[in-house]
């Protein structure tokens, strides 16, 4: 079962993970996409990573910015699962250049 990360855990992975920062039980990050139809394109990549893996982040979209907000809510926080992800979410992301 997934737990959730300590706090040096957490900082020890955002130091892997450079776009992202934490906001309280939330690690975050925003994209911002050439235009609207990329950041479309990008969020339903994302979305099927996702449903996917039965986790699904925070997602708010504003024309070509993007935030993500990555927290296992039935945990009540930080865990592998919103590092993992994030690390998903970034791949996705450098296909948009």
């Amino acid at each position: 079962m997934t737990e959730l990360l300590t706090d040096a855990q957490i900082a020890e992975a955002l130091e892997h993970l450079p776009e992202w920062h934490r906001d309280g039980n939330n690690i975050v990050r925003v994209v911002e996409f050439p235009g609207f139809p990329q950041a479309i394109q990008a969020v339903m990549r994302i979305a099927e990573i996702a449903e996917n893996e039965n986790h699904h982040p925070d997602i708010d979209i504003r024309f070509n910015k993007v935030t993500f907000y990555l927290s296992t809510h039935f945990k009540g926080g930080i865990t592998s699962n919103d590092t993992s992800l994030a690390q998903e979410i970034d791949s996705v992301v450098d296909q948009f250049g």
